[in-house]
């Protein structure tokens, strides 16, 4: 008796699992949220507003590990917690709305996350249920209002319009509010120590962003385009932004490039950059991709992941379009031959991937998704490729949609089917390289691009003179693309060609020299060395290590030269600089302590994860490791971030290999906390 009871219960909660979003409509949710920062925790209340669509006698909010504390409801319904989900139980009327309240606790493991001067979420996927129970199911779309508790000193940024704030002794509560629904995974908050410059779209939309008070100086460049973005996007698309307001934040740690949460894009510290770091490593494209996911992701949701190219592919391709915008046509058509390139390589392989494949890697859901999207506009035409996206969004608005969909909708103004692109860019695997290429080659930049490339197994001595023509005013990609045909070739054929590319002070031509003319030879010396001065920083940290290398005599020369830059936000030439400042002997003899200080702290984790990477990077070449950047390094491979983390296990691994370093470890590992110890024992056995 008791395993057919147990077979009857799993099928029906397993009914209940698959169907529930035709069983219940969660239509609100409001919450009060208090992160204990020194615990980690979440300590919060919550209320639920309901509509049962059928009779039932139970409902579900995922709670993963969440503690439930006090509960109420009007209706005697009964509120418990088990199996990872709050189940709400009653004999539910059909067409009725109802209400719950509880209070709880969560400790999370995934979806929240706590820096040392900031706390901030991460919902992609289904996560947002590890610290606000909620729905894992993009089908089911709620409006989230979240009232936060936070220090004082810090500011808190959330989904919608604020509408509240009150101080309370050490803490102020801040509340925003939501006017229209959104999936689970969308909801956010981030809390630190923020100033903010206020935009206002051409639209009226009201526009902020933010930035932690030191990086004052970093705003403009970090943000560029940013109003143009919003208002080129809107313009576009053809449809008004959907939602109250637009914030945009960058955090620490962060786990991805940006994440599109409903009204408040995270984005990476790392795009937070100056004038110079703009040539390198700028925001643009994040800015715009994340931006048009505020449209194609959560305006209109995919139903399931066979449908994810709708939220990707439409962010990449409008981030392509506004690139084309702002960079030009040129831009425009080399990112989709370096994108068509890696899908050629991989469909050559034999690991191409269809679009509606629900496994498929983001190079096929981003990238493929991008030039499905590019040839559909070139097959029906701009017009109707912007009517037909206008119809599908407004048709769809806040709901969910699938591949077919979108494409009924394309057909409608089209006037025909569209079997051939079904079948050529979402349902087969191979990537359409033909196709491809007789798109790519309506670009007069590309065409000259290939006829350049295509001299790359000429001799030299037989090329020149076209080589010469493509550096006299070189695009930025062809004039790479010369520099690359020189390496390895003799001196007295290339030198008067290198001369010539260092003298067309394109940027990015003679970051080319910096990265492939790695031995510096005496005659290109001056040139060389007014790399140092360049508008990049990639340019000038491969400068100074080829010259240190290339002119030993020179060695404190060049550090002097290169001393106060600092680079970008992990820091990359100051710990470059303090790394060979360590190796040149007789440098500054009395400031070495010091030199080796700072690039210990820098393992520390007051610092990001990618400026403590760069750091425990020559920390091993040295072989400094001592109890304090040991320490960092078992902190490290606890972090959150798991490329971070893989790295610095990879390290600690290597070093318990040896016996004197695994003895130091294991009498630091006896003053640690238990998840720390815990953590290192797993490491010593293995």
């Amino acid at each position: 008796m008791k395993i057919y009871l147990v077979a009857f219960l799993l099928f029906a909660y397993g009914f209940s699992f698959a169907q529930q979003t035709e069983i219940v409509d969660f239509i609100k949710v409001e919450a009060l949220i208090k992160p204990i920062h020194s615990k980690k925790m979440i300590s919060a209340s919550a209320s639920y507003s309901f509509k049962i669509l059928q009779k039932c006698d139970s409902i579900f909010l995922d709670a993963i590990n969440i503690k439930l504390l006090d509960t109420s409801s009007e209706d005697k319904i009964t509120i418990h917690s088990r199996g990872n989900k709050i189940w709400l139980q009653s004999k539910f009327k059909a067409n009725k709305i109802y209400t719950v309240s509880f209070t709880y606790e969560a400790i999370p493991k995934k979806a929240i996350y706590f820096t040392p001067d900031q706390v901030w979420t991460q919902g992609q996927g289904k996560y947002t249920s590890n610290w606000l129970p909620s729905i894992d199911d993009m089908n089911d779309k709620i409006e989230f209002d979240l009232i936060i508790v936070a220090p004082k000193e810090k500011t808190v940024i959330a989904n919608g319009k604020p509408v509240s704030f009150s101080r309370m002794d050490s803490l102020n509560q801040w509340g925003y509010n939501m006017k229209k629904p959104m999936s689970s995974y969308l909801v956010a908050f981030t809390i630190g120590e923020f100033n903010k410059k206020k935009l206002t779209s051409n639209s009226g939309v009201p526009i902020e962003l933010y930035y932690q008070p030191q990086d004052s100086a970093r705003v403009e460049p970090t943000y560029r385009y940013t109003k143009e973005i919003f208002d080129f996007l809107e313009e576009e698309i053809g449809v008004s932004y959907p939602w109250q307001n637009y914030k945009q934040v960058p955090v620490h740690d962060f786990l991805y490039a940006g994440m599109e949460n409903t009204t408040a894009t995270y984005f990476s510290e790392a795009f937070v950059v100056d004038s110079i770091g703009f040539t390198d490593r700028n925001y643009v494209n994040v800015n715009a991709h994340e931006l048009a996911h505020q449209w194609f992701g959560n305006l209109v949701t995919e139903t399931e992941g066979t449908h994810h190219w709708l939220h990707e592919g439409f962010a990449t391709y409008y981030a392509h379009l506004l690139e084309r915008e702002v960079f030009g046509e040129d831009y425009y058509y080399w990112k989709l031959f370096q994108s068509a390139e890696q899908l050629s390589a991989l469909s050559n392989e034999g690991k191409g991937e269809s679009l509606v494949n629900s496994k498929a890697s983001s190079l096929t859901f981003y990238e493929k998704g991008a030039w499905a999207l590019h040839i559909l506009n070139e097959k029906v035409g701009e017009e109707v490729f912007k009517k037909a996206i206008k119809n599908y969004l407004e048709k769809y608005q806040y709901t969910n949609v699938t591949t077919a969909n979108f494409i009924t909708e394309v057909e409608k103004v089209y006037g025909e089917e569209l079997t051939d692109f079904k079948a050529d860019w979402l349902e087969q695997s191979a990537f359409k390289a033909e196709q491809a290429y007789n798109s790519l080659i309506k670009s007069p930049f590309i065409n000259k691009y290939f006829e350049i490339s295509a001299l790359r197994e000429t001799p030299l001595t037989l090329k020149t003179e076209e080589l010469e023509k493509a550096l006299t005013f070189p695009n930025d990609f062809i004039g790479q693309e010369v520099v690359y045909q020189l390496e390895g070739e003799p001196l007295f054929l290339t030198s008067s060609l290198y001369k010539k590319a260092f003298a067309s002070n394109n940027l990015y031509v003679r970051q080319a020299i910096a990265l492939s003319l790695t031995q510096v030879p005496e005659e290109l010396k001056p040139e060389y060395e007014t790399l140092l001065t360049d508008e990049s920083y990639v340019t000038q940290e491969t400068a100074m290590g080829n010259l240190w290398v290339s002119f030993p005599e020179d060695k404190a020369k060049y550090l002097g030269l290169m001393s106060g830059v600092q680079g970008f936000k992990d820091k990359n030439i100051r710990q470059f600089w303090l790394f060979l400042a360590l190796l040149t002997e007789d440098y500054q003899p009395s400031q070495r302590v010091n030199f080796l200080n700072e690039l210990k702290q820098y393992t520390s984790s007051n610092y990001g994860h990618s400026i403590r990477e760069i750091a425990f990077e020559y920390v091993g070449y040295m072989s400094l490791w001592d109890s304090e950047t040991l320490l960092n390094l078992i902190n490290a491979g606890q972090h959150h971030y798991w490329r971070f983390q893989k790295s610095s296990r990879a390290i600690l691994k290597g070093l318990l290999e040896d016996e004197s370093y695994r003895e130091k470890v294991i009498i630091l590992g006896k003053d640690l906390d238990s998840s720390s110890s815990k953590f290192l024992d797993r490491m010593l056995s293995e």
